[in-house]
């Protein structure tokens, strides 16, 4: 092939031998030989591209051919930023359609290819209502050949070849998203948007679209992205569970899945799962940070220096994914990491929950489905959440540590303490909390109001703490809030651990026994648990830290939402009464309110602060003790600063490490030193001098020479700042003297007003089904009618309220009653039985004016029974019948009513049965309990 000339005669190419030269460059990295007709040679290789090939319309810019025969054309146009390069299509059509010379075949050549040097735009003319498309290179010539071996194209195959969907075992949600997909992916549209809701089966449902874009429309690789390494292993692990409906083996029997942790891509894979931060640093070059794998790309702030471009690498070509899943398709593809999904020419999926307008945008506003969270809990698919507010005086209004006051300075990394005076007055808000100064009052306080409102008003009639899961700003913030937990709580280690990355135990361990295990009933995060992860039992989130964003926020809330049957929470949580119907949101920092951005504070430093040392050298302090001080402060901030932090300083200081600028410092005031330089000074005038004769002014001049010399680095801002940056990050105030107290604890006006409309729904559904359930048929009628209410009525009702979408069972109920009408509520901390519903209707329906548990109502009208019976007949039942009327008493108040059968059960048949309450009260015990199912309930 020709090569570009050398030297100046570069710059005096036309734009159009520019672009040509690119384009061989392209063409020739993608493993294309590239040749001038004239010394055309079809054996040189698989793919030869023929420059200036003879057409009967004229030379064709270049021909493609894969195994001798032609089957592409390339239209060269140069680089112009004022012309769209779809202009000339038709130009490329028409080569494609001419007779090429010195070919027996004039089939309409099939690959047409547009391109600058810049751009490169491809129609493939054997898919129906062919479309061209840009791509970020061109395609190996070995794709070509396979592309032509196929009798369908992967886009006529998604057109006509998709058999319907099976909709055994898949929600209707489910069902819409996989159709929808399958029919925008039918007319060849290339990026495609599932909104569904957390908790719905976002990766089911692409699982199974997966599947059936390999097996159906034969797909060669799919790429699987996800936003963490953790969320990569989830990921993994669903592909490894599922079973398609038109087959008994797993999907891995089925179809090789690698999870990618290297640069080489299995050929043999069909599914690849990886993050889209470790795809970035394969196309790149960029060497990948491991750790960076284990942040939500929610939490990363993109700086210029990540700023390299995506390039081509033969090793992974453009065509290596069909389709690309996006998982979680937030925020991270829309900068640097989009470069990613503009390298591949596959179709783009998107899953999330939580879109924005540049999601819509992204995806051209194509949503193939839509599921949101509120639809999800009508279909009890989710459950819904109420907000639970902890308002304390130091996080409104922050606190001031005063100058001269002992407290601990603990290191970051390694929390070492140490115990000193505070240099000066320090200030700090409630949003420095736990970054520059720590308050241990602040975080028991909060805990401490947690503990007391899960037990009183949350969840009143628990016995174990609820699985609840805490939301740290830091690893080190983490680590305090478990401490702290465990000795509010007062108990040992297994109660409460953390959940993060830099977690000693195994982070995957503990996160399987904190979903599966009694223990931990706490779990502190910062980021493994903020998107994705599945704990269907979690029933509490504790937000003490503020979020960026708000889809972070919904992201972070979704963790609650997940529903979970009555059997598998008591497994975990075996005070639960019945199924998860709700969670709760308790805001401590205000995230509800205010979704701004972290700042992060000054910090200050013992002694005279670091930051006034960098300053007044720079302003010209030369005395001892500033330099001298700044010097040891140097050389010991040396040793705890980590690799980056290191590195940072070194570039701002133009190539010197922080330890030798502070030992710069030291060696300038050297006074040996100081002698022998002013003596070289004196030599170097002409003057002969011993170090017995320097004049002090000779000396004191070779002193400042040599101090000024070592400054000079701290004259630039730049390395001031990164210094004290460094500082800053690595060393915290530990505040035990500003005490903190609760100036607020309850449900937020939200949570107050969603329990309004519960109590509405309630009333609304009694009033509008008066006449359908024999339950409420009862009570509209007259309190004393003599049919009886049975147990099954109340079950009944129960089942009619507590499936979706009412969602309305009797703890959510009484519950929402206890927030509304709070001072007409009783038994709030009981555990709720199922025939507390009587009273929840009496109650709606204005026949008590207050509400107290049903059992509750029956010992009241017991007692008032019992002491009517004796005033009356003048002689008391026998304390053996007193104790069998209470016995039977339970029984009704358990269960609306009791006859003869009744006797045969539980506590009643151990008792003795029918036989012994029979010979108690002989013929007398059917007209007993006739009385007692009409007084007592009625």
């Amino acid at each position: 092939m020709g090569t570009a000339p050398v030297g100046g005669a570069a710059f005096a190419m036309k734009p159009e031998e520019k672009a040509r030269q690119r384009i061989d460059d392209k063409l020739v990295s993608a493993g294309w030989v590239v040749q001038d007709v004239k010394q055309l040679d079809l054996s040189a290789g698989v793919g030869v591209a023929v420059r200036e090939y003879p057409t009967d319309t004229g030379p064709a810019d270049y021909v493609l051919f894969v195994h001798r025969n032609a089957v592409g054309v390339i239209e060269a146009k140069k680089d112009n930023a004022g012309e769209n390069i779809t202009v000339v299509e038709s130009q490329t059509a028409r080569y494609a359609t001419a007779n090429l010379k010195w070919r027996k075949d004039n089939t309409p050549l099939r690959f047409l290819f547009e391109a600058t040097g810049q751009i490169i735009r491809f129609t493939d003319n054997a898919d129906p209502a062919p479309r061209s498309r840009e791509i970020f290179h061109f395609f190996r010539s070995e794709t070509l050949a396979a592309w032509l071996a196929q009798p369908n194209t992967l886009r006529r195959r998604l057109a006509e070849h998709m058999p319907a969907l099976p909709e055994q075992n898949l929600r209707s949600c489910q069902i819409s998203a996989v159709t929808g997909l399958e029919q925008s992916l039918a007319q060849n549209k290339p990026r495609a948007l599932v909104h569904m809701a957390t908790g719905a089966g976002k990766t089911f449902t692409a699982i199974t679209a997966v599947y059936r874009l390999l097996k159906f429309g034969g797909a060669r690789r799919v790429l699987f992205l996800v936003d963490t390494r953790n969320l990569g292993k989830q990921a993994q692990q669903e592909f490894m569970a599922y079973t398609p409906p038109d087959d008994a083996r797993k999907f891995t029997e089925l179809y090789n899945v690698q999870r990618l942790a290297s640069p080489s891509i299995d050929p043999h894979a069909q599914v690849c799962i990886s993050t889209i931060q470790r795809m970035y640093s394969i196309l790149s070059g960029e060497p990948i940070d491991e750790s960076a794998e284990d942040v939500s790309l929610n939490e990363v702030q993109q700086t210029a220096r990540q700023e390299k471009l995506v390039r081509y690498n033969p090793a992974v070509p453009v065509e290596t994914f069909d389709f690309i899943v996006i998982d979680e398709c937030h925020r991270s593809i829309y900068n640097l990491w989009k470069q990613v999904l503009d390298y591949f020419d596959a179709f783009l999926i998107g899953l999330t929950a939580t879109p924005d307008k540049r999601t819509f945008g992204f995806f051209n506003e194509n949503i193939v489905a839509e599921y949101t969270y509120e639809q999800s809990v009508a279909d009890g698919v989710n459950v819904g959440y109420d907000v639970y507010e902890i308002e304390t005086e130091i996080t409104q209004k922050g606190a001031e540590l005063k100058a001269k006051e002992w407290v601990d300075h603990r290191e970051r990394a390694t929390r070492k303490k140490r115990w000193a005076e505070t240099e000066e007055d320090t200030p700090y808000t409630g949003k420095e909390l736990d970054r520059s100064v720590v308050n241990p009052s602040q975080i028991r306080q909060v805990i401490q109001a947690m503990k007391t409102a899960v037990e009183t008003e949350i969840f009143p009639t628990r016995t174990e703490t609820p699985k609840t899961l805490i939301f740290a700003k830091t690893d080190s913030h983490a680590d305090d809030i478990i401490q702290i937990v465990r000795e509010v709580y007062g108990q040992g280690n297994a109660f409460c651990k953390k959940v993060t990355y830099r977690a000693e135990e195994d982070a995957d361990s503990i996160l399987s026994s904190f979903r599966n295990d009694y223990h931990p009933r706490i779990a502190v995060t910062v980021d493994m648990i903020a998107t994705g992860t599945d704990v269907k039992p979690l029933e509490v989130l504790l937000f003490m830290r503020d979020v960026r964003s708000k889809g972070y926020y919904e992201q972070m809330k979704g963790r609650g939402v997940r529903s979970l049957d009555g059997d598998s929470l008591r497994r975990v949580s075996n005070s639960a009464d019945g199924a998860k119907t709700r969670f709760v949101l308790i805001d401590a920092v205000g995230v509800e309110k205010s979704l701004k951005t972290e700042s992060r504070p000054l910090e200050k430093k013992p002694g005279v602060p670091l930051k006034d040392l960098l300053q007044g050298v720079a302003m010209g302090s030369r005395d001892e003790d500033t330099v001298l001080s700044l010097a040891n402060r140097l050389v010991r901030l040396a040793k705890q600063l980590d690799a980056k932090a290191q590195a940072r300083i070194a570039k701002a200081s133009g190539g010197i490490p922080v330890a030798d600028l502070g030992k710069a410092l030291i060696v300038a005031l050297d006074p040996d030193a100081i002698v022998q330089a002013a003596l070289a000074t004196a030599r170097a005038q002409g003057i002969t001098r011993s170090e017995d004769t320097l004049l002090p002014e000779e000396i004191e001049a070779a002193r400042a020479e040599r101090v000024a010399a070592a400054c000079a680095p701290f004259d630039k801002p730049e390395l001031r700042d990164e210094i004290e940056n460094a500082r800053r990050e690595r060393e915290q105030l530990i505040d035990h003297i500003n005490l903190d107290q609760v100036t607020h604890s309850g449900f937020s006006e939200q949570a107050q007003a969603q329990a309004q409309a519960v109590t509405q729904t309630f009333a609304d559904y009694l009033r509008q089904h008066k006449d359908e359930i024999a339950a409420l048929d009862f009570f509209y009628q007259q309190p004393y009618q003599r049919r009886a209410l049975t147990f099954d009525m109340v079950e009944d009702l129960h089942q009619h309220l507590s499936k979706p979408p009412l969602m309305l069972t009797t703890e959510r109920l009484w519950s929402a009653y206890a927030r509304v009408q709070a001072s007409k509520v009783k038994g709030t901390d009981r555990k709720r039985q199922l025939t507390d519903l009587v009273s929840l209707v009496r109650f709606a329906l204005g026949l008590e004016g207050e509400l107290r548990p049903f059992a509750d109502e029956v010992d009241k009208r017991f007692q008032a029974r019992i002491f009517r019976h004796n005033a009356q007949r003048g002689t008391a039942f026998t304390p053996e019948q007193t104790e069998w009327l209470r016995l039977m008493k339970d029984h009704i108040a358990s269960s609306c009513s009791i006859s003869r059968e009744d006797f045969d059960y539980a506590e009643l048949a151990d008792k003795g049965g029918l036989q012994k309450v029979w010979g108690l009260f002989g013929k007398e015990l059917d007209t007993l309990m006739n009385e007692m199912n009409m007084e007592l309930v009625a």
